[in-house]
């Protein structure tokens, strides 16, 4: 009826792996907790005020004065810039605005109706562009929150070259705006304020019907738009859909001009 008592030294084992499983649950339910709260932490972000834009429709009360409409964004017009349309598919879905030596690219999506998404997308773009070799650095930039990256590209003679770029971005009611800057807006930073007015002065048009947050917001092409498609680009790379936009910054689609 009496079970043989173990010796001293195999209950020392036993007491031993019931204390390091003991502990290891431990360890791993404090590491999942604490996993758990850094998520709840992320998703529970709200967006930042926005006192100088960019602006929602909601926000504003002539959106076409002095801007060009192109359906979900309304683009600041600037003396000499060219605006252009990107493409993915069939939708017209970001608009990049040339002045000069310089460009912005600005593409809008859905969002959550109280949740930020900028610094999980500014995760994304980070973790893309290191994983093709490049160098990204996090910093406070005149809009806040910012990416400047070493994208690696390749050059015209088939070598691999860096091309500057700074990512932007900015919360809004149920959408976010994404601005990239490249050429001598991302060389010198200094020099970009004009484009980053642009940035700060765009409308965002969300509307009002059902989207998925991260879906792009299609734009369309203004009604006196003089199409000069040449260059025309498409999107079919896969992965995230926000570290787009640095390879289709070359000659693109002109619809005007503002002179």
């Amino acid at each position: 009826m009496f079970g043989r008592r173990r010796k001293r030294s195999e209950d020392a084992v036993d007491h031993i792996d019931d204390v390091t499983s003991d502990e290891s649950a431990e360890d791993t339910l404090a590491d999942e907790s604490v996993t758990d709260t850094a998520a709840a932490s992320r998703v529970r972000l709200e967006p930042e005020p926005r006192p100088d834009g960019p602006w929602d429709l909601s926000e504003v009360r002539e959106a076409g004065e002095g801007r060009v409409d192109l359906g979900g964004l309304f683009v600041p017009g600037v003396e000499g810039m060219e605006l252009r349309v990107e493409v993915a598919g069939d939708a017209i879905v970001a608009a990049t605005v040339v002045l000069r030596d310089s460009a912005v690219q600005l593409q809008a999506f859905a969002a959550p109706k109280r949740e930020g998404i900028w610094h999980e997308v500014r995760e994304e773009i980070a973790s893309g562009i290191t994983q093709q070799g490049g160098v990204v650095d996090e910093t406070q930039g005149p809009l806040g929150w910012e990416l400047r990256a070493q994208v690696p590209v390749a050059l015209p003679d088939g070598t691999q070259g860096v091309q500057l770029v700074r990512f932007v971005g900015c919360d809004g009611p149920r959408w976010f705006l994404r601005g990239v800057i490249s050429g001598q807006g991302a060389v010198q930073p200094q020099t970009a304020g004009l484009l980053e007015q642009i940035f700060k002065d765009t409308v965002v048009v969300r509307g009002d019907s059902p989207m998925a947050p991260r879906d792009p917001i299609v734009l369309k092409l203004p009604d006196d738009a003089q199409m000069v498609a040449e260059g025309l680009q498409q999107d079919d790379s896969e992965g995230s859909r926000f570290a787009g936009g640095v390879e289709r910054l070359e000659r693109g689609p002109e619809i005007s001009e503002i002179r």
